[in-house]
């Protein structure tokens, strides 16, 4: 049986003091980082060696998560860690020969990144659909005031430095059991009494309502009492005729808003997980498909043969390494230095930005226009996405030659932009959470007790962008202190 890699040891191999990979800090060029090219491991080396070598890497890390994939079997829980693994490594690999494109055979890399792209698209949906509904269901059990199975109860209390940490681990990795058995509340003769069992319709039940007239599809509700008739002699809401005060029955449209956020949280708890449970089957369907297809074996092929023989380009591969190497990649901080430019960093100051937030749900020039949050997250997601091609050029030039991936953020400047990286994997998160909600809201007659839960989930998600941002901006700072 072949034995599994295991990318601990190597990390710790790499991480000792002493390893010949490696850095050494050294003087760097005023107002840089004190960083030489010597450190990189790059002096006496050619550019084709080192890249070659990260190329090996990563074609050698995507060819073990397969095997682990193939020898998983069934078993759920190993084939996700090895197409997590899969994941990382194609994503590492098109991220070098997007940054390095003019030092590889142009017309084999760019059909490669393109397949590299789409397969990682394709295994990130299943996982983007559970962690969704994990954190939607989170959210909604700290808002309507229930502690989630497992839990920690300080995890909700909502600080701005819990917020600019990312609410913690309860709030963007909790897990929560509640969506998938709400709470009694669609009764059948009273909004609170009785439990309507889910039957896997695509639509939300009706709102107890105080009119008699209720749709022919939806659920019978009884209507609520109205409001008893004064007395003689007494004016509507004073006291009777013996000066006894009128006790008149609230009705349920003059509740706190707490009671009808509770009141609908399970209702759209439930809506929530039958839309991204859908969506989560559809996408492990078209992985299994994906996986099985013609076109990935082609690519496994192609990544056979870069784990052995990366083709570059024959100009540039006998250069020195510490003269060519470096330049794609200041050009790529450069691209992102210039995007976060434009990003509205002055606006996100605070974890809750009312100010932020209600620029991004402003209302729309047209019926079909894109959300103004939506239109404002584009140029994020964009600065992630270089963010996470400068530290993978970053990764090629600290990890020289080594063939663990990935490696210890061993520079000050790949800590920072590992910070970065995961304030803006939290944005992302919380702004398609964000979306997710809006979503579920759009649903053809949908109770107005579950719309408000999803309007107030929707405004919790929209504050955890704020707070992303806010932590960017902080991460950022310490990335232009560093230096390339």
């Amino acid at each position: 049986m072949a034995q599994r890699h295991d990318p601990a040891d190597g990390l710790a191999r790499l991480a000792r003091p002493g390893h010949p990979d490696g850095l050494a800090s050294g003087p760097g060029p005023a107002g840089g980082p004190a960083v030489a090219t010597a450190a990189w491991g790059l002096a006496g080396r050619t550019a084709g060696e080192v890249l070659a070598a990260w190329l090996h890497a990563g074609a050698g890390e995507f060819l073990r998560g397969l095997r682990l994939y193939r020898e998983s079997g069934s078993d759920a829980g190993e084939a996700a860690p090895a197409a997590l693994r899969m994941r990382r490594s194609a994503r590492r690999v098109a991220g070098a020969l997007h940054t390095y494109r003019a030092l590889t055979d142009t017309g084999w890399a760019d059909p490669l990144q393109a397949e590299l792209t789409w397969l990682a698209t394709v295994l990130a949906r299943e996982h983007a659909c559970a962690q969704r509904l994990d954190r939607l269901g989170s959210a909604l059990h700290r808002l309507s005031g229930a502690e989630a199975p497992g839990a920690a109860t300080a995890g909700g209390t909502g600080t701005a430095e819990n917020t600019a940490a990312g609410h913690g681990a309860g709030a963007d990795h909790g897990t929560a059991a509640g969506p998938g058995t709400p709470a009694a509340l669609d009764g059948a003769t009273a909004p609170d009494a009785g439990a309507a069992p889910y039957g896997g319709t695509s639509r939300d039940t009706a709102p107890p309502a105080a009119a008699p007239s209720v749709p022919p599809s939806g659920p019978l509700t009884a209507p609520l009492p109205a409001p008893l008739p004064a007395p003689n002699g007494a004016a509507d809401g004073d006291a009777d005729g013996a000066g006894h005060p009128r006790v008149v029955p609230q009705r349920r449209d003059s509740a706190s808003p707490r009671s009808a956020l509770t009141m609908g949280a399970a209702r759209a708890g439930a809506l929530l997980e039958r839309r991204l449970t859908l969506a989560r089957t559809r996408a492990h369907s078209a992985a299994l498909q994906a996986l099985g297809s013609s076109r990935f074996h082609a690519l496994v092929d192609a990544m056979a043969l870069l784990a052995s023989d990366a083709p570059l380009n024959p100009a540039t591969a006998g250069q020195p390494a510490q003269e060519v190497l470096p330049p794609p990649a200041e050009e790529a901080f450069g691209r992102l230095a210039g995007a976060v430019a434009a990003l509205p960093l002055g606006r996100a100051t605070q974890p809750y930005n009312a100010e932020a937030l209600s620029h991004a749900l402003a209302a729309t020039a047209s019926a079909d226009a894109p959300p103004a949050a939506e239109r404002q997250d584009a140029h994020w997601h964009h600065v992630r996405l270089l963010v996470r091609h400068v530290r993978y050029a970053r990764e090629s030039l600290d990890r020289a030659g080594a063939y663990e991936l990935p490696p210890p953020p061993d520079s000050p400047l790949a800590a920072s932009l590992l910070g970065a990286d995961e304030a803006l994997r939290r944005h992302r998160d919380a702004a398609e959470a964000a979306a997710e909600a809006a979503a579920a809201a759009r649903t053809p007659r949908i109770a107005p007790a579950t719309a408000y839960a999803l309007g107030v989930l929707h405004a919790d998600q929209r504050h955890d962008v704020e707070a992303a941002r806010l932590a960017f901006g902080r991460a950022w700072q310490r990335v232009t202190a560093t230096g390339w």
